[in-house]
């Protein structure tokens, strides 16, 4: 059998996979959705609207923000957050080539 080498970014897989995990837990998919919904929006609104815990948002949010598929606007003593769209799209294609080959 024949080897066949891949050239791998290793910068380019770090951050592949963290969208990838990002995107892979119910409930930050739960939190992308919320935001869609509202197109921009505080952590507080977030977490007491999805009954969720405070803390737990907050992480959620920052994987998120890590990712890049989450942006962040201060506004006074509120970070409001949004979706990145691009970087939303761009990984739903790549996910979906992936499965269609």
């Amino acid at each position: 059998m024949r080897k066949v080498q891949v050239p791998v970014n290793q910068e380019k897989l770090q951050v592949s996979s963290e969208i990838l995990r990002a995107v892979a837990h119910p409930l930050r998919l739960k939190i992308l959705e919320f935001i869609d919904q509202n197109e921009m929006i505080n952590v507080n609104k977030i977490y007491n609207s999805l009954n969720l815990e405070q803390s737990i948002t907050s992480q959620h949010l920052r994987i998120l923000r890590m990712a890049g598929l989450v942006q962040t606007q201060r506004d006074g003593k509120f970070i409001h957050y949004s979706l990145d769209y691009d970087k939303l799209q761009n990984a739903v294609e790549a996910v979906n080539g992936f499965l269609h080959e």
